[in-house]
């Protein structure tokens, strides 16, 4: 096991990473930004380094910097936690070249699923379903046409690198194709560096489920189950549930193993999701996410397995404990991201929380890092907190989810707790009849 993990993160996921490492034992540094020096993790940890100015690419991202803390305070490993550096294959090889041990999969294995042309021909060879489209880069609007042509309209034209909807375009029609195509490769250039693109059959009513998966390197992994990610607003997610509702447990074990068998082939190492659009009872492979997953919480919840300890274990080059035949699900759990920013305009809200009282109780987890006084910086992701509910089914999980929401005080900033509050008042999402579209519909219908 490791003696000394150096967290490479902030706010909620360092401070997550940093109570599973003092669990098993092992010292913790903590580095951070100017502006994070009052952070919890930063308190916490058993030793903190300064890695820069507050801009995270002065800070988070520079690799020169946290490879420097990790000599200093002799650092044996380091937990990227999700977002900035964690699925930066050339940061995993450098930490490699170094010795030090990053914990998640090789680089090799991050480069694949990072290029989203190369994770889909991957994700085929593995057996794994995919959505109709282009075999590789769409380089001219002659074969965009062509391709649109074969597999119907509409299509999406995505950014082969990156994500969070930028470069992303949809075409309805031959006649927006071209456009779309141009569009779409100007906003990866600009974005990405990476100009590069392809081209999906676009899913009308879709939902987003994912599963989570965990191996160890050794041609031994297994799944963890799913969850339904659906609600988005700009492609990123609010509401994050397991199980899905709209899965049988006929068709969730399907699709579970050919996901673990796919891992298995791969050899795959640490945590990872492989995420769908799943429509008329069939699933569409869409990415695989190298790293932890913000909605974590909700898989730990239904099988009593804590995916860090698991991650951590892994690469310290410990097999596999976890049998397939023995993970149960259990109940229902519900996440829901606490931003700070308005609920209906998304527009950030940082500044000092001048009152903090978060939700508890049977069936309740808050995982935060945020206290009072404390002052939300205006440099990184809003998200501040995530609210996580289980009950025995999910009638009984959206009953706490609401309890929850009404309980939890924040003040000073404003936060996405009132639009939940509303949310939770819909039919449809009392009824689990919702796809990756109908947020977006919502808030233009109620605003």
């Amino acid at each position: 096991m490791f003696s000394k993990v150096l967290i490479a993160n902030r706010g909620e996921i360092a401070l997550r990473i940093l109570r599973a490492c003092k669990e098993l034992g092992i010292q913790t540094v903590a580095v951070h930004s100017v502006a994070d020096a009052d952070a919890m993790h930063v308190r916490l940890a058993d030793e903190s380094v300064c890695i820069g100015p507050n801009p995270a690419a002065q800070s988070y991202l520079n690799i020169p910097a946290i490879l420097a803390a990790c000599e200093i305070t002799g650092a044996d490993a380091v937990h990227p936690g999700y977002g900035f550096l964690s699925e930066n294959a050339r940061f995993a090889r450098i930490l490699e070249e170094h010795n030090i041990t990053f914990i998640g999969p090789s680089s090799r294995h991050i480069e694949i699923m990072g290029d989203k042309i190369a994770a889909k021909t991957t994700a085929m060879e593995l057996g794994i379903p995919c959505v109709p489209g282009s075999d590789g880069d769409v380089s001219t609007a002659e074969e965009a046409l062509a391709i649109g042509k074969k597999i119907g309209y509409p299509v999406l034209v995505k950014a082969a690198s990156g994500g969070g909807g930028r470069g992303m375009k949809l075409a309805m029609s031959a006649d927006e194709m071209v456009n779309a195509w141009q569009t779409a490769r100007s906003e990866a250039k600009a974005a990405f560096g990476d100009d590069t693109v392809y081209i999906e059959k676009y899913l009308a009513r879709p939902r987003h489920i994912e599963i989570q998966v965990i191996g160890d390197g050794k041609g031994h992994a297994v799944h963890l189950g799913d969850r339904d990610c659906s609600l988005q607003r700009r492609n990123q997610k609010i509401w994050e549930e397991a199980t899905a509702p709209s899965l049988s447990d006929k068709r969730r074990a399907k699709i579970g193993m050919i996901v673990a068998n796919a891992m298995k082939k791969l050899k795959y190492s640490g945590a990872g999701t492989v995420e769908f659009l799943y429509e008329d009872n069939e699933f569409y492979f869409i990415e695989m996410n190298t790293r932890l997953q913000v909605e974590h919480p909700v898989t730990e919840r239904i099988t009593n397995v804590d995916i860090v300890y698991e991650q951590i274990r892994v690469a310290a080059g410990e097999p596999l404990r976890l049998k397939q035949e023995e993970i149960k699900f259990w109940g229902h759990a519900i996440e829901i991201r606490i931003n700070a920013e308005d609920g209906r305009t998304f527009v950030p809200s940082p500044g000092k929380i001048t009152y903090y009282h978060p939700a508890g109780g049977v069936g309740v987890r808050v995982d935060s890092a945020i206290y009072q006084g404390y002052t939300i910086p205006p440099y990184y992701d809003s998200l501040i907190g995530k609210l996580i509910a289980h009950g025995k089914d999910r009638a009984e999980c959206l009953q706490r989810l609401r309890r929850a929401v009404d309980e939890f005080i924040i003040d000073g900033v404003n936060t996405t707790l009132p639009l939940f509050q509303d949310l939770l008042d819909e039919p449809d999402i009392r009824s689990g009849d919702y796809d990756i579209h109908w947020l977006e519909k919502y808030l233009e219908r109620t605003s």
